[in-house]
Formats: structure tokens, C-alpha cells, sequence
């Protein structure tokens, strides 16, 4: 039975790849790999077997033989992963971020598992995605529900690009070649990943990758590679064989976790006394399944994380932004805010766009993904009248 699902996922994949291909995914779309002394350097990662990199503890990267019963679904079954009408944005300008904070710390969602962090003078992107798909290909693959507040070429200065593995909602070329355009920029990244960036043009010199609870200076600022349960992979021999990592992103005055992609472990303990407490937690709170469960944190979850890193605000990334799992685009927020309640975490649900800042003043945390709800059928019915007088 194993070797069958093990075929049977091979021709899945081959075939997804396929179709990438046949619909205009270049080559180096897919990235680089590590050969020579630069794979040695990897071997010697304590994260290592040799072969690829592990997680921190056993971890199935799905449950049972329950893959090809959801990918069935995902194909055949509509439900509500899509918003029925666009979420709301708010425009951002480059003269939004020419003051810096009053309390020396903000950050603004700009989709998925996007920030812009303005911490202790510094300003730091995680995981940028402007494409429209995150794909292999923008001619397929899941669609953006909503446009991202700026455009890359509107972004302000920035002192750093933090990565957190090398999947294609985490890691898109088109961003990462745009960013590269810009001068002195610095990609901090795990083990393994500098080679898609230099497969991209990014200059060795510019990139700084770590392992594991290695960490680094940029500025004000100390940047430590953190654990994460997960995987990566973007081809189809390529599992694991680059690292995958939270970061913490520590200032003089303030302390910010980036989550990444993770599912529940017992590290994110050790991370909140390493360098805890943090001001604010990015938790990724969607994209979650029975099936890959020990890969992907789900809203209640995320919730308890949050205190293990002993996090005083949380807001939520990972979510209401593309069609990755089965459950409905809102529900892991809806999730959230009940969890928050019951395990007693303060949080925010910010719209895209919108900045938040720890308390006080209170964080943002209307329910808008309600109103999206309410507005659809009104959108709808506009949008029949402008059809019918065409």
C-alpha cells in the first residue's frame, strides 16, 4: 500500500510539473541546488542526515493515506475557499513609512506571510510575495484574492529580507530578482536556500544563510534563525534538501517572531526563553488539514504557540490571501478569535495594508472578513446590472 501511494504521489507531481512547464515555467523558476563543498557545508548541520535536512522531531508529512482523498476534494469541491468578493486593502504610500514609529515598532500586513517590519529604526520584509500566483507559472496556480497595498518598486527603504524556507508562497523569483535590484539590499535565509537566490542573480556577498539557532547582525538588529517544523522543496527531487526555519528579530528596545510555515513542536518553548518575550508573534494560522496536521499549525494552536514563545500580541499570517486547503477562506480566522478568547491571548486581525502597532492604543480587531460576506451579494447583483446594460 505504501509503495502504491508513493507512485501514485510521483505521478501527481510529475504531472503538476508538467503542466507548470507547459504553461511557461522557466527553468530557473525552480532554483538552484548546493553541489560540491557547498552541499559538505550542509552535510555538517546538525539538522542534517547526510541525504537532507529533519525536523526537530518525527514528522510525518502526511497523515495516513488521507493525501489523495484531499487532493481529490481540492479539485472537485468548490465549498467557500474563496472569498466571494475582494477583502478589503489599505493603499499604502512610501510616505506612509518616512516616520518612524512613535513607539519604535509597527508592522503592516501585506498578504500571506508578508511584513514589513519597522522595528528600533530598522525595516525588515519577510517572505515578499507580490506575484499574482504563487506558482511555478502565473498562468496556474493559487490566485491572490486581494492586490498587495504597493507595488514592489513603492516599497521604502529596507535593511533586510528575511526568509523562512523555500516553498512558492514563501519564495517567489519575480519578488526576490525585483528586490535584488536594489542596492546593498541583504537576504537573510536557512541553510541551502542561497542557492535559488544566486541561481536568481542575487550576489553570494549578499546573502547571509544560517542554520538553526545561528544568528547574525544587520544594523540595531540581531536576526536568529529559529527551529520550525516543516518541509520544503519546490521541484520534484528536491524535499528537503534545504532548511526551513522561523526567525526571531531582536532590537535594542523590541523583539518581533516570525513564524514562517511551522506545525506544533515543543521548541517554540525554548525559542521564548532564548528570546522571549516578544512584543509581537507573526503566527501563521491557515493553510491547515488533518491531513498534513504535524506541518501546519491550525488557529488553536497557533493561539498556544504564541504563549509557549511568551508573546504578548499575536497577529495572524498564512491566511486570507490564497486557496490552499480545503476550509473556508475566513475560518481560521474565525477560529483565531475564538481561541484567543478561551486561552486569554490578546491578538489582532488586521486588513491588508493596515499597520499595527503593540498596545496601546488598542490593536485593530474587527471582524471584516464578515463584511466581505455581507458585501458579496450587493457586488453581485452591481455587477449584473452593469453586464445587462452592455
Amino acid at each position: 500500500m505504501r509503495t502504491a501511494r508513493m507512485h501514485l504521489r510521483g505521478a501527481l507531481a510529475s504531472s503538476l510539473l508538467v503542466l507548470c512547464l507547459a504553461a511557461g515555467a522557466s527553468c530557473d523558476t525552480f532554483g538552484g541546488t548546493d553541489t560540491g563543498r557547498a552541499f559538505k557545508r550542509l552535510q555538517r548541520s546538525p539538522n542534517h542526515n547526510g541525504n537532507r535536512f529533519i525536523n526537530p522531531i518525527p514528522t510525518p508529512m502526511t497523515q495516513g493515506g488521507r493525501l489523495f482523498r484531499r487532493m481529490i476534494r481540492f479539485v472537485t469541491e468548490k465549498g467557500q475557499r474563496v472569498p466571494p468578493a475582494q477583502p478589503p486593502v489599505q493603499r499604502r504610500r512610501r510616505a506612509d513609512y518616512d516616520e518612524a514609529p512613535r513607539g519604535g515598532l509597527r508592522v503592516t500586513w501585506f498578504g500571506h506571510s508578508t511584513m514589513l517590519l519597522e522595528i528600533d529604526g530598522m525595516r525588515v520584509l519577510t517572505d515578499p510575495i507580490f506575484s499574482q500566483r504563487c506558482s511555478p507559472t502565473q498562468a496556474v496556480g493559487p490566485k491572490r484574492f486581494a492586490p498587495t497595498p504597493m507595488r514592489i518598486d513603492e516599497l521604502p527603504h529596507l535593511d533586510a529580507i528575511v526568509i523562512s524556507h523555500d516553498h512558492y508562497d514563501h519564495l517567489d523569483t519575480a519578488s526576490i530578482k525585483a528586490l535584488a535590484k536594489r542596492r546593498g539590499l541583504r537576504f537573510f535565509v536557512p541553510l541551502g536556500v542561497a542557492a535559488h537566490l544566486r541561481k536568481w542573480g542575487v550576489a553570494g556577498e549578499r546573502i547571509v544563510q544560517l542554520d538553526w539557532w545561528q544568528r547574525t547582525q544587520v544594523g540595531n538588529l540581531t536576526l536568529a534563525c529559529t527551529p520550525a517544523r516543516h518541509f520544503s522543496g519546490r521541484g520534484l527531487n528536491d524535499r528537503n534538501k534545504t532548511l526551513w526555519a522561523s526567525w526571531a528579530i531582536v532590537g535594542p528596545k523590541h523583539r518581533v517572531y516570525f513564524g514562517g510555515d511551522t506545525g506544533m513542536f515543543p521548541g517554540f518553548s525554548e525559542i521564548g526563553r532564548k528570546y522571549g518575550p516578544f512584543d509581537i508573534t507573526l503566527m501563521p494560522i491557515g493553510a491547515y488539514d488533518v491531513a498534513w496536521q504535524p506541518i501546519h499549525l491550525n488557529p488553536e494552536e497557533a493561539v498556544r504557540a504564541h504563549h509557549m514563545l511568551r508573546g504578548k500580541l499575536m497577529v495572524p499570517i498564512h491566511w486570507g490571501t490564497f486557496n490552499l486547503a480545503l476550509h473556508d477562506w475566513d475560518e481560521p480566522a474565525r477560529r483565531l478569535v475564538l481561541a484567543a478568547k478561551q486561552q486569554g491571548a490578546e491578538i489582532a486581525t488586521p486588513v491588508v495594508g493596515q499597520m499595527v502597532t503593540p498596545p496601546p492604543p488598542a490593536p485593530p480587531t474587527q471582524p471584516w472578513w464578515e463584511q466581505v460576506k455581507k458585501s458579496a451579494p450587493a457586488l453581485q447583483a452591481e455587477a449584473a446590472r452593469t453586464a445587462a446594460t452592455q
